[in-house]
């Protein structure tokens, strides 16, 4: 899958509202996608080892972020999704972002998938608002807090 080992630069249409599975993957020269407006989901291994990727800009309207999204995007050093309306962030969404050093997550989020930070050896622990409704997902939250401490 070296499909996307060329792109530098992604530019979405204004109608589209979400990123499909396997959309970029191997884009390794890829530095920075801004997600617009509109764009509600992000699917499974969408941007998966885009190593050089350093900075995303999520879009206020993004809902889901699907299973290894990022996985293995070496350079993401920071995530704020403090103002989108994210409900769902995917299992291992983020998994082996060894630059990811902060993250920032909504009081909107519902679900948090297992192992999303595992292998983020720089990330320091974050806080989540507890009157979120984690249904039971909280201990999967609770469980990265721990392994994040060792």
């Amino acid at each position: 899958m070296e499909r996307c080992k060329l792109v530098t630069r992604v530019i979405f249409l204004l109608n589209i509202t979400k990123i499909g599975a396997n959309a970029f993957p191997w884009a390794n020269n890829l530095v920075v996608v801004d997600i617009p407006e509109g764009i509600e989901s992000i699917g499974e291994e969408a941007f998966k080892r885009c190593t050089s990727l350093t900075t995303v800009f999520f879009s206020t309207t993004l809902i889901l972020i699907g299973e290894y999204a990022f996985f293995e995007c070496y350079s993401l050093d920071n995530i704020d999704l403090l103002h989108t309306n994210l409900q769902k962030l995917g299992e291992a969404a983020f998994w082996a972002c060894r630059a990811l050093q902060s993250m920032t997550i909504p009081d909107s989020l519902q679900t948090f998938g297992r192992a999303v930070f595992s292998d983020c050896s720089k990330l320091v622990p974050f806080c989540v608002n507890v009157s979120s409704p984690f249904n039971d997902t909280t201990s999967n939250v609770v469980a990265h807090l721990r392994s994040l401490q060792n």
